[in-house]
């Protein structure tokens, strides 16, 4: 544990929320125009989520602000920290690239600022930043370690071999890796990503995260990817990569996973390619050979963006009715069937979640994008599901120090 912060900066730190409110977003553009300039820095970062929309300074201004809220319990954080450090050892950040994000940020905070950010502001917030790297720098080297200690576990970035190509939507595209080395795979658990390091000819370097939606195994690793129609990786990977390709990719990573251990029945509730981290959690729970009620629910467009759905509908008739599925199409085709293809035409509403799964007796998983989380963990708060029962996870930029 980092040396705890004295109480000049925790007072400093919580007298400048103000100015980050006012301010945060500004400080956070410029701090990555500042640490863009090294060419290794840029090359760090997913620079999807620096484009047009500014998502990833937006999450920064946020995680920022947050912690200088918390600056006097940093333990309330503590989720964040480990969400976080599973990104950074996906993206192989070390405790060497700290120090420049450090003076990217400080100088960042005298930009924006000017005169009001006196010697002392700056020096709580200097202190105040190395405390909360400490505890990431801390996490992620035992991250780090027991990657690399289990079994067919790795450090840094792996070949990994295309070995198979399947179309599964019209959206939607699997691939299945497995090492160029010939060796063992880490063991996943389910729910979790890969990071990956992608050349594209003509084009930096890029990195992207994409979830496993094969069991956890020992041989390879399947992911699921969405065709996103400005999707650089995305594209790229649907229409040049073809069986045989080599791909880079981090050990798994991330804590949005399923517990080893369930202690109610659990609801998973995905919306879009958001199903992808469910469907290695789905087979998962049909290995157990005990465990709760689980119940697969699933919304999209129609059958045309519908994925994987024969693979769905087997597991669940294969758990004895421990497994239920159901799926919505917002705008069924004239030949999606009724009770085959899909079982109600509409979205997933708080109506149809009251009526058919366990509330409050149940643990739910959320994963698709913001609207769907946001209109869908209101819901499930409105009807009484207590928040340590709701677990999310959406694609997109995190609140992280060190951005994704």
């Amino acid at each position: 544990m980092p040396r705890p912060l004295s109480a000049s900066t925790v007072a400093i730190v919580k007298a400048t929320v103000p100015a980050l409110e006012a301010h945060g977003l500004a400080i956070t553009r410029r701090m990555y125009e500042r640490l863009f300039r090294d060419p290794a820095m840029r090359d760090l970062f997913n620079q999807s989520h620096h484009g047009e929309t500014g998502a990833q300074p937006k999450a920064l201004a946020g995680a920022i602000l947050a912690y200088a809220r918390n600056i006097e319990a940093p333990g309330v954080l503590a989720a964040a920290v480990e969400r976080i450090a599973q990104k950074h050892v996906g993206l192989n950040i070390l405790p060497e690239h700290y120090p420049a994000v450090a003076e990217a940020l400080l100088g960042a905070i005298q930009d924006v600022l000017g005169e009001a950010a006196t010697p002392g502001i700056l020096t709580a917030w200097g202190e105040a930043y190395w405390f909360l790297a400490d505890l990431l720098i801390g996490r992620e080297k035992q991250i780090y370690h027991d990657q690399a200690a289990a079994p067919g576990g790795w450090n840094g970035w792996r070949d990994f071999r295309v070995v198979e190509k399947r179309a599964e939507s019209e959206v939607i595209t699997s691939f299945l890796l497995a090492p160029a080395d010939g060796g063992a795979v880490l063991r996943h658990r389910p729910g979790q990503y890969l990071t990956f390091w992608l050349e594209i000819p003509g084009q930096a370097p890029l990195k992207r995260n994409y979830s496993i939606s094969s069991a956890p195994g020992d041989a390879t690793y399947r992911i699921s990817v969405k065709r996103e129609p400005q999707g650089l990786a995305s594209n790229w990977l649907h229409d040049a990569v073809q069986p045989g390709a080599i791909l880079r990719t981090a050990a798994p990573a991330g804590d949005f996973v399923l517990p080893e251990q369930c202690e109610r029945p659990v609801v998973l509730l995905s919306g879009g390619v958001g199903q992808t981290p469910f469907l290695s959690m789905l087979h998962a729970l049909a290995a157990r050979a005990e465990g709760p009620a689980a119940q697969f629910v699933h919304g999209t467009l129609s059958g045309a963006t519908h994925a994987l759905g024969q693979e769905v509908r087997g597991l669940a008739a294969a758990s004895g009715g421990r497994i239920r599925a159901s799926v919505f199409y917002e705008g069924p085709r004239p030949q999606d069937r009724p009770g085959e293809d899909f079982d109600i035409a509409g979205r997933i509403s708080a109506e149809w979640l009251a009526a058919n799964t366990p509330l409050a007796g149940a643990d739910y998983y959320l994963c698709g994008p913001r609207p769907f989380l946001r209109d869908l963990t209101a819901a499930l708060t409105r009807l009484g599901v207590p928040a340590g029962q709701i677990h999310y996870e959406f694609f997109g930029p995190a609140d992280e120090l060190l951005a994704a």
